[in-house]
């Protein structure tokens, strides 16, 4: 028997009734031979880590623009955050830890550089609009390598509904949702306090009573609420109580950090950025590499120069614009 099959069975007899195996996943884009050694979900895992897209992360913004300080997090060190709280939630459920951790690798690959602040200006600036969510699908199917990592359905499904209105079709992926809430909503406190920008005393006093008064604390019970109000269930919920207070607290960061805030007030230097970016490929497409998309000889413009800025981290897409758009010193 290959390690493949262990794995599969041992998958059968000690996972939940709601778990999604390895050995029933809907299958991938294209057919391919399975590995003897690592089911179809490790595999994804493991292409999603070793993919360019990954490695980018490290250089893109969470929330605080080209940081300066060493524990300032990246969207790298935030889908680590969220595959961790996933592992340990389908852990608790006794869910399939592979998948969910293959669907928060993967969840933000799509992320544009400088944050939300850039996938805004995307969406207003390209006429299909921009999607991060969408985005990620878009890398995992098509622009990773010039013609995607042919992932399983599963993995793919959660990593297009990670956020929005449609909820995931497997626990795992909706696990991986809640898990990105917790990780940004904590981590982004922890970022702001180090910045200047919040004080831990402006923090609801009912999210502290309720939640914790330590960032350690929060995620315990954030991570512990789910596990007992979602085991033996087909759903993944949060207890009202639970639930409330860190809606309270996500829209607290939103009013004083994510919107207007001074860890914001970079943004409008992004925004043009971005839209000289823009503006400069679509009237120059030669300077992008149009022949890696899947060998298609008649290119959206405009497509592509959305999806080679949103590929970019924040120095890449600086240096560029400097290079494009700053005059060099003139040299003796």
């Amino acid at each position: 028997m290959k390690i493949r099959e262990i794995t599969e069975n041992i998958e059968k007899q000690n996972f939940s009734k709601y778990a999604a195996l390895s050995i029933n996943t809907k299958g991938r884009q294209v057919w391919e031979e399975k590995c003897d050694i690592r089911t179809d979900y490790q595999r994804d895992r493991d292409r999603i880590l070793h993919s360019k897209a990954f490695r980018r992360l490290k250089h893109k913004t969470q929330v605080f623009i080209s940081p300066e300080g060493d524990h300032y997090r990246t969207r790298l060190t935030h889908t680590l955050e969220v595959s961790q709280i996933a592992r340990t939630i389908a852990r608790g459920l006794r869910l399939n830890e592979d998948l969910a951790e293959a669907i928060a690798l993967g969840h933000d690959l799509g992320h544009t550089p400088f944050g939300h602040a850039g996938e805004k200006v995307l969406n207003e600036i390209h006429p299909g609009g921009f999607k991060h969510n969408e985005q990620s699908l878009r890398v995992v199917d098509i622009l990773e390598g010039g013609k995607g990592l042919n992932l399983t359905y599963e993995v793919r499904d959660g990593i297009l509904r990670h956020s929005g209105k449609i909820k995931p079709e497997t626990l795992e992926g909706k696990i991986v949702s809640f898990s990105d809430r917790i990780a940004y909503i904590n981590h982004d406190i922890d970022d702001a306090i180090r910045g200047g920008v919040l004080e831990m005393s402006s923090i609801p006093e009912m999210c502290i009573r309720i939640l914790g008064d330590t960032h350690k604390k929060r995620i315990n019970t954030m991570i512990t609420d789910i596990i007992a109000e979602s085991t033996d269930k087909d759903d993944i919920l949060m207890s009202t109580v639970v639930s409330q207070a860190t809606n309270d607290l996500r829209e607290f960061m939103f009013e004083n950090v994510y919107i207007g805030s001074d860890a914001k007030i970079e943004e409008k230097k992004t925004k043009n950025i971005i839209s000289s970016l823009y503006a400069h490929y679509v009237q120059n497409p030669e300077e992008m590499r149009i022949e890696n998309v899947k060998g298609n000889k008649c290119v959206d413009i405009e497509r592509y120069a959305c999806d080679y800025i949103a590929g970019m981290s924040d120095r890449f897409a600086i240096n560029k614009f400097t290079e494009l758009f700053i005059p060099s010193p003139w040299r003796v």
